[in-house]
Formats: C-alpha cells, sequence, structure tokens
C-alpha cells in the first residue's frame, strides 16, 4: 500500500485526525470519532474501522465487542488535510446507543425542507433494518418471515400493495391513500434489501430524471 497520502496529511499535535463515518450506500453521516497514523494504516490492511480512543489512549475497533463492524469502502480527505472520511457499510448501529447513526437527534431543521429530508431518512433506517433482519433473523418478525419465504412472496406482497393503492387512489379517502402509499413502500424496501439494493440508487436516479 502505498503511504504517500498519508504524508500530507496534517495531523495534530497529538497526532490525530479527525474521521467522519459515512453509509456508503444511503450517504447518511454515521458517527464521528479520531485517528492516528496506526489507526489509518490499519483500516486500510483490514478494510475495517480503526480508531484512537483520546481518553483510553489506545486503538480500538468498531464493533469489536458488539460485532456491529463498519466495513471499509474508502477513505477520503479533505482539501486542508485535516480530516478524513471513511465511507462504509455497517454491520449493524453505528451508535453505542443501538441507533443507526449518533446523529439521531435533531436540534434545528430549516421549514419547508423538513418533509423530504426525514422521509427519505425514515427510508434509509428502514432498509438498514430489513439488512439486519436479514443477517439475524429476530423470532416473530414480519420482515424476517417476508424474507425467510422467498422473492416471489415479497413480489407477491409488493404487487398487492400496488393494487390496494390503484384502489385507494380512486377514492376521497386521503387518509386511506396515505396509509396504502405507506405500505406499498414499506415492502418496496423490503424487495430492495432482498436485493441489496439501497434506496441511494433509486434516489439517484429521480434526480438524474429531473435534469
Amino acid at each position: 500500500m502505498s503511504e504517500s497520502w498519508l504524508d500530507r496529511l496534517r495531523w495534530d499535535e497529538r497526532g490525530l485526525v479527525a474521521v467522519v463515518v459515512q453509509d456508503a450506500d444511503g450517504g447518511e453521516v454515521l458517527m464521528q470519532a479520531w485517528a492516528d497514523r496506526e489507526a489509518v494504516e490499519r483500516t486500510c490492511r483490514e478494510a475495517r474501522a480503526w480508531f484512537y480512543s483520546r481518553s483510553r489512549r489506545s486503538l480500538w475497533l468498531k464493533g469489536e465487542t458488539s460485532g456491529n463492524v463498519l466495513d471499509v469502502e474508502e477513505i477520503r480527505y479533505d482539501c486542508d488535510g485535516d480530516t478524513l472520511l471513511y465511507v462504509v457499510r455497517p454491520k449493524g448501529p453505528a451508535c453505542h446507543t443501538g441507533e443507526r447513526s449518533c446523529f439521531h437527534r435533531t436540534g434545528w431543521r430549516r421549514e419547508g425542507d423538513a418533509a423530504g429530508e426525514a422521509g427519505q431518512h425514515i427510508l434509509h433506517e428502514l432498509y438498514a433494518l430489513v439488512l439486519q433482519r436479514k443477517a439475524s433473523p429476530p423470532p416473530g418478525s414480519y420482515v424476517a418471515r417476508l424474507l425467510a419465504d422467498g422473492r416471489d412472496r415479497i413480489l407477491q406482497k409488493v404487487g398487492e400493495e400496488a393494487v390496494e393503492v390503484v384502489i385507494a387512489g380512486k377514492s376521497e379517502d386521503r387518509r386511506r391513500l396515505v396509509g396504502e402509499l405507506a405500505d406499498l413502500l414499506f415492502h418496496a424496501t423490503v424487495l430492495l434489501g432482498e436485493r441489496e439494493l439501497p434506496w441511494g440508487e433509486v434516489f439517484a436516479e429521480l434526480e438524474r430524471r429531473r435534469r
């Protein structure tokens, strides 16, 4: 591995750089931590996210005890060379609280864009949940049962919900239409999870068509 790019980084007085962790599929920011050179080198060698704990003064592997490791697809560095971006595929929640992202609390949001952004966020979270159910099916889970029944059953449910949307769309009952659309999106997300096709690719296609 060529390490010339590491020499261009601006390590602070402790020999650290900030690391932002981003989901490779949805683009969601999952967490922020710190890394020294050894942590970055180990991340590159193992393709798993390593960091440096400032409180313990030692390296740590994300998910070493919980199993919620971060598989690293790419490392980028910013124009100043003092911040890294780990682009990852998480194997579980990134936050120690069990939330998918450490940034799960909203302090402020501009009016107007809130609904659309929140909607995408919910679909990304639902997709991640489907992947979790696929990897570790809990007893009694509807999603896990659908996945176990196979793609044909999932496609059947998507078709059924699409018909329900058409029927609801012909009525004047707005709440019914909203509910049926939510059911369709839910089952579409299960299908995407079964295919391991993230919503980000769907949104990217919509963006491409808008142009």
